[in-house]
């Protein structure tokens, strides 16, 4: 129940509208309340009198009140839909807030297709509950309520026939609630995880296609989606079977009601007029108690679509701002990091005590294996997680004691899976620059070298480049990246070091476009080649979490320690290599 009015209170927020929507349904079931009294009064005059000029006065006063009834339920009905509508707006802004301040440790064990669905389906769910559950609800109680004490006025020897069956129709109500609840839980979870198949699915389409997965995945989807319709036909098996049982329960209070008001109106304790009203007010009160199992199935959709949107919006973040946060201004690049360890999850240290100290304007190589730690820096430092213990630096304060806003804004990141929008190669460029002018974005495009590229497209900066920007080549959507962080102009640069996975020509001109990129900013590239090896002013060397060697590449050399290693078994080879290919290229090119 708590749920159910936690969501309510979304309801609630626009006060005057639901006040105004719960008035509607008030005045809206007055009608279908006048309607039978109205039925009994004709049926009596026509008996006694025959008097046509008083039944059409009856018949044209019933007319009118069947018009008012439906344009009073089509007003309600109306502004329920409002409200309800606003209701999943206020939900989804809310839901979608919450997902951006989350940290990247909830989103790590989150399945996109399943948030996708709570954002979708769950927040419909809950729409339905506050227009058909709770307003609709309202109306439906008022006519109940008002129906009973009418049918009691009437006749009480009736009135209390119709409550001994009030039992037999109220246990299937019950019976469904406490059934369909469970059920639909499942079958929200199950639609949830049928949805995440399907996004990485599309996702993932050109590995599903390179490796003719396709019946695999077929039957994968078929699992879930057979699941999903298990689940919703055991809750519309429940729905059914309990509104079977309350029909059967309305055709035996029906039947004891004529024989009982046969027997009244034989003994003159009531007119043929009064029965007819009192069986035309059971209609009246059938219609709420036999729509009672569909709002019991509003009710128990919305109560586990609720659980589902509110374990999102309830979670904390580990990572968020201090009460007396400050913002980072003026950034020189100093950084330290000081015993900074992070653990993942229990028992497995991803980082374990790392010291080192980056002054202003120094370029940092960060070299080590698979698993090495080496993304754990570069996600610690724009704390896309905090460290379990120790201090992270910039000017000498803690990163923790500063706002994520300001934070972000001084640091500028350029992955090696680059994310591209879908949108136009402009609007890729300036994203997080609101207020960028074109000269400014096609400053930042010179700077990548992508400039020339962009003008040679029929729409220039106009061009859309698609899902994912499935429309560049990875070097293009690399440029674009590093286009993007020269217009943020931050003071700290983080580099994944991508240009192993591009051809020679296309490598030489990220190296360009990094090479300005990086002039006057403390910048941290995590290396794959020997050349952003090389040429840093600090070489880290991390395994398994720990930072095992540091220093310049000569001082690194000196010693006959694990970068040496390295550098003499795969970076050097792998460089001439490299140099072999590119030399092989300019003379391609030049014989051409």
């Amino acid at each position: 129940m708590r749920i159910l009015l936690r969501i309510t209170a979304y309801g609630l927020r626009r006060k005057r509208l639901a006040l105004i929507t719960g008035v509607a349904f008030a005045v809206a079931s007055i009608p279908p309340l006048a309607a039978p009294k109205l039925a009994g009064l004709a049926i009596d005059e026509a008996l006694s009198s025959g008097s046509h000029g008083r039944l059409l006065t009856l018949a044209g006063i019933i007319a009118a009140v069947s018009l008012l009834r439906a344009a009073l339920g089509y007003a309600s009905m109306y502004l329920a839909e409002a409200i309800s509508q606003r209701v999943a707006y206020d939900l989804r802004r809310d839901f979608f807030d919450q997902l951006q301040n989350l940290s990247q440790g909830f989103h790590d064990k989150q399945m996109t297709g399943n948030l996708m669905s709570k954002a979708t389906v769950d927040v419909d769910a809950i729409r339905m509950y506050i227009a058909f559950g709770f307003l609709a609800g309202f109306g439906s109680l008022t006519v109940f309520t008002t129906a009973v004490v009418i049918m009691m006025l009437t006749n009480w020897v009736l009135g209390l026939v119709t409550f001994a069956f009030l039992p037999v129709i109220i246990w299937p109500s019950a019976w469904m609630a406490t059934r369909m609840n469970p059920l639909y839980e499942k079958a929200h979870a199950e639609t949830g995880n049928m949805n995440a198949a399907v996004q990485e699915n599309l996702s993932g389409m050109r590995v599903v296609k390179a490796f003719g997965a396709r019946e695999y995945e077929t039957a994968k989807f078929d699992r879930k989606a057979f699941s999903v319709a298990t689940h919703f036909n055991d809750a519309g098996k429940v729905l059914v079977t309990g509104q079977a049982t309350i029909s059967l329960a309305f055709a035996g209070v029906t039947a004891a009601i004529l024989l009982v008001g046969g027997m009244e109106v034989f003994a003159e304790r009531m007119t043929p007029g009064e029965l007819a009203s009192f069986i035309l007010y059971m209609g009246v009160l059938i219609r709420p108690i036999n729509i009672l199992g569909w709002r019991f199935q509003i009710f128990s959709r919305a109560i586990a679509a609720s659980r589902r949107i509110f374990e999102v919006l309830d979670s904390e973040s580990p990572v968020k701002d201090v009460p007396s946060a400050k913002s980072l201004h003026e950034v020189r690049g100093k950084l330290k990091f000081d015993h900074v360890s992070l653990r993942y999850r229990r028992g497995i240290d991803a980082l374990q005590d790392v010291c080192f100290e980056v002054m202003p304007g120094q370029t940092v190589a960060i070299l080590g294996g698979p698993g090495s730690g080496k993304s754990t820096i570069v996600n610690l430092l724009p704390r896309f997680y905090d460290a379990t213990r120790g201090r992270i630096l910039i000017d000498e304060v803690d990163i923790r004691e500063v706002s994520l806003e300001s934070l972000r804004q001084n640091i500028g990141i350029v992955l090696q899976d680059v994310f591209v929008f879908s949108a136009s190669i402009r609007e890729n460029i300036a994203y997080g620059v609101v207020n960028a002018s074109a000269q400014e974005v096609m400053n930042a495009a010179k700077v990548a070298h992508l400039h020339d590229f962009i003008e040679s497209l029929p729409d220039g900066y106009e061009t859309w480049v698609g899902e994912r920007g499935v429309t560049l080549s990875g070097g293009q959507r690399q440029r674009l990246a590093i286009a993007r962080t020269v217009l943020t102009n931050p003071p700290i640069l983080v580099i994944d070091d991508a240009t192993s996975s591009v051809d020679v020509g296309t490598e030489a001109l990220i190296q360009r476009a990094l090479a300005k990129v990086v002039e006057g900013r403390t910048t941290l590239i995590i290396a794959h080649r020997l050349s952003a090896v090389r040429d840093a002013d600090l070489i880290l060397v991390l395994d398994e979490g720990k930072l095992i060697e540091s220093g310049s590449h000569e001082e690194l050399m000196v010693d006959s320690g694990y970068y040496r290693s390295i550098y003499e078994s795969q970076l050097m080879p792998q460089e001439e290599a490299h140099l072999f290919n590119q030399n092989s290229a300019e003379r391609g090119a030049a014989d051409g």
